[in-house]
């Protein structure tokens, strides 16, 4: 099974190159991938698939396999997401919190837990402010810069993309 870092690295290779499609398959799990005109990234799990023969590792870059086609409602739903909050402040002077990989994004550890972080909390570049669920992995995310939260831009369970901005964030 692939690591966490090697999903990012190859959501990178794709997010870069010139290719739209993408799909990876290994023992019994396979990922798909597909980048559209507006340069999102969208990866899925799909059930085990039963005796796939084994993928030779390729050595230029991988060529489109398999399109996935996403569910427009659920891409719209996050578009619409994603431009819905108002930021009162100068964005250019925010640091942008971003999410190093497709999952779902949880702003507690668990259901019944506290909050990582509140807006107006401040926070050092080590704190923990959410948690990015990807393939059954809890990714910690951390603040990345000293400052104070100005905004949370998703929605606790809310599905994430590679580099989505995930929180605002004042830098001292």
């Amino acid at each position: 099974m692939l690591k966490v870092q090697e999903i990012r690295e190859l959501i990178k290779l794709v997010d870069q190159s010139s290719i739209n499609e993408f799909v990876y398959e290994h023992d019994d799990y396979k990922i798909k991938m597909k980048k559209n005109a507006e340069k999102i990234v969208v990866a899925e799990q799909v059930a085990p698939v039963a005796a796939v023969a084994p993928v030779a590792a390729p050595a230029a870059p991988v060529a489109a396999v398999a399109p996935v086609q996403p569910k427009p409602v659920e891409t719209a739903a996050v578009q619409e997401e994603v431009k819905a909050p108002v930021v009162t402040a100068d964005v250019e002077n925010l640091h942008k919190i971003t999410s190093p990989m497709v999952g779902t994004f949880y702003q507690a550890p668990s259901p019944d837990a506290d909050v990582y972080v509140k807006v107006g909390q401040k926070v050092s570049k080590d704190s923990i402010v959410c948690i990015v669920e990807a393939m059954k992995l809890f990714n910690e995310i951390e603040a990345e810069v000293n400052g104070e939260i100005v905004e949370i831009l998703v929605k606790d369970g809310q599905l994430v993309e590679y580099g989505q901005p995930l929180f605002l964030v004042k830098p001292e």
